[in-house]
């Protein structure tokens, strides 16, 4: 943990960051427009503390109550542990599925949700399938590892986890997000002109621009940077295009240029590559200590080391969310800078923020728990900070 926080302290942005200037919610969000965001969010937010805790329950229930079919010498340890690794994947996402219905259910009845059922089933079919190939894969690497380098096993898969997490961000845009979504690049047009003339002012290779059909699942608007080298991308919601001023989208898509100006994925890489060893150090010890004894390790470990990945990474993320936060911010601010537009920066924040039902102020430990963006309120505060001259 302690490398994970440092790991933030040197990557984190040390200058192009403005000081958000302290505003008052109640001066651009009325009181029931906050109390209906909290009314839908917090419910929310038990619901993934529910989702979590059942993971931990279910898990922590394996490895105290090991299946007996784990616990057997198999001739093919590796198939094993596939099997294995993928039925763990299944079982979890089944474990979940009920609070991830009343969650979507939720969603659904303040007019979040678009999309069917029977959409809603192909989609989770196709994620879980995926998810349990990844797993089996994973589970079979982690097994084989473990027998040829009981003690030190952490070593290479520190590295294959950085290996998979480059690969993920290169071919994700193009492998798996088309499984899911319908990517249009920009037609020719104003916003397209729009796009190449900030990413020119930036300074920056934009590589495409797509938007995205979201409204097929979702009313709420988005945009984000995705992919590597030929597979770099800026993809904007359908539904942010279709409902956002031109010069509010023209924000957006500056918001994302900062990203790629300062090279925030790769950062982003750099930072896994940085706490994967120490990361995967810690995992390896508790899944020695909670894994069967008596035997080369074997899928029977595999409940223990997925506790681990599971605790390990939940911790970890809540220590990088410090560096999305200030990393967003950043953006914010280049985004100001590139465009010089403050009071369309703060209307879209607002606008956003009442579309998509986020609380604009949350409670500080929620921010620190779990954001991965600075609150509404205090992004605004980033825009009347420029719009004063303060930079």
């Amino acid at each position: 943990m302690i490398v994970a926080e440092v790991a933030v302290v040197l990557l984190r942005p040390r200058s192009g960051v403005i000081e958000p200037a302290r505003v008052s919610t109640q001066s651009y969000f009325s009181a029931s427009e906050v109390q209906r965001a909290r009314d839908y969010r917090r419910p929310q937010l038990a619901i993934y503390g529910g989702v979590l805790a059942i993971e931990l329950a279910v898990l922590i229930l394996l490895v105290a109550r090991p299946p007996r079919r784990l616990q057997v010498a198999f001739k093919r340890p590796l198939l094993a542990g596939a099997a294995a690794g993928a039925a763990l994947s299944v079982i979890l996402t089944v474990a979940i599925l009920p609070l991830q219905v009343v969650s979507r259910e939720r969603a659904k009845a303040v007019g979040l949700v678009t999309q069917s059922w029977s959409g809603y089933a192909r989609d989770k079919a196709v994620a879980g399938g995926i998810g349990a190939i990844l797993a089996g894969l994973g589970a079979a690497t982690a097994v084989g590892l473990m027998r040829r380098m009981p003690r030190g096993w952490w070593v290479p898969g520190s590295v294959l986890v950085v290996a998979f997490g480059v690969a993920s961000i290169y071919a994700g845009p193009v492998v798996l997000d088309p499984l899911f979504n319908t990517f249009k690049a920009l037609p020719a047009g104003q916003l397209r002109e729009d796009v190449l003339e900030l990413a020119e002012r930036a300074g920056v290779d934009v590589g495409e621009v797509y938007s995205v059909d979201a409204s097929r699942r979702t009313t709420a608007a988005n945009a984000y940077v995705a992919g590597l080298g030929q597979t770099k991308r800026v993809v904007l919601y359908d539904t942010l295009l279709e409902n956002f001023e031109r010069d509010e989208v023209r924000l957006v898509v500056a918001h994302e240029l900062a990203h790629v100006h300062h090279r925030d994925v790769p950062n982003g890489l750099l930072y896994l590559a940085i706490v994967a060893p120490f990361g995967l150090f810690a995992v390896a010890q508790l899944t020695r200590r909670l894994a069967p004894d008596g035997q080369r390790p074997g899928p029977a470990a595999l409940p223990a080391l997925a506790l681990g990945i599971v605790v390990m990474t939940t911790t970890i993320t809540t220590i990088s969310n410090q560096l999305s936060r200030d990393v967003e911010a950043r953006a914010d601010s280049y985004a100001l800078t590139l465009t010089g537009d403050a009071q369309p920066f703060i209307s879209f924040e607002k606008r956003i923020a009442l579309r998509n039902l986020s609380d604009p102020d949350p409670p500080d430990w929620q921010t620190f728990l779990l954001a991965t963006h600075p609150p509404t309120i205090e992004r605004i505060g980033i825009g009347v900070a420029y719009e004063r001259g303060e930079r």
